[in-house]
């Protein structure tokens, strides 16, 4: 592939700070990160924009991790199991990452997002407090399932999957936004370094891109835990529903030819 030139490089860093920021408050820098990998790197294989992509995410998950461990923290009955698991899942996803077209995952990712999206934005409350729906076995059961479904898909594509885990882990299990956020970046970071684990001994990784747009994303989730934090539950969700809906959009676009 061809080298970036210096305005792209800055350019890509502009991208991964705002992918960091978004992926620390809700999940889906992605969104931002992977297009713009995409159109800088023309010449990349798409094994490389993946790569290069969890190596950038996995600096800002891993900053957002540790502010949200500092000032929410989170049981770890629930996000041992769910990382542990995640971790097996993505390294699972990043081994068939290269056998499964992209456009294979999109339309059920677009309807799970359209359903997702409505019912958070019709349920005002929903995901304002934290109140479990189970206990003991059952609970570490459903974060397991949650771990090996999610880390599958980041695996194997990843854009959205801190959303994805975000929604599941409020849905399914009950708890409050920041509170799924928290434990969100955990599994998200556990999910970057699975695929990373794979991708860097097949060389896989730009690492001049990666490392540059990692330093940004890494200010970016910084800055994105801590706006969360200070601004609680509502505000998360609110920005839930603006990033679910920004890819709806992206991915309708993708399904029905917009785009391309």
């Amino acid at each position: 592939m061809d080298d970036p030139t210096l305005t792209v490089l800055v350019l890509l860093g502009l991208a991964g700070l705002a992918a960091g920021f978004v992926d620390a408050v809700v999940g889906g820098g992605g969104l931002i990160q992977l297009p713009a990998l995409l159109l800088g790197m023309p010449s990349a294989a798409p094994v490389q924009v993946l790569a290069s992509n969890k190596l950038a995410s996995i600096c800002g998950t891993t900053m957002s991790s540790a502010t949200y461990y500092r000032r929410i923290r989170p049981d770890p009955r629930t996000f041992g199991p769910l990382m542990l698991f995640a971790f097996a899942g993505s390294a699972a996803g990043a081994v068939v990452a290269s056998h499964i077209p992209g456009d294979a995952f999109q339309p059920i990712v677009l309807v799970a997002l359209v359903v997702v999206g409505g019912y958070v934005l019709l349920r005002p409350t929903f995901g304002e407090e934290t109140l479990l729906r189970f206990a003991g076995h059952r609970h570490t059961t459903a974060a397991v399932l949650t771990g090996v479904a999610v880390g599958f898909y980041d695996g194997a594509l990843g854009p959205g999957t801190g959303s994805f885990f975000v929604i599941t882990l409020v849905g399914l299990l009950g708890y409050s936004f920041l509170e799924a956020s928290a434990k969100a970046r955990l599994a998200n970071w556990a999910t970057n370094l699975a695929a990373l684990c794979v991708f860097v001994p097949q060389g896989a990784v730009v690492w001049h891109v990666g490392l540059v747009m990692g330093a940004c994303n890494l200010v970016g989730g910084y800055l994105g835990a801590r706006t969360a934090v200070a601004r609680g539950a509502r505000f998360v969700r609110v920005f839930f529903v603006v990033v679910v809906a920004a890819f709806v959009v992206r991915i309708g676009g993708e399904v029905v030819g917009l785009w391309s």
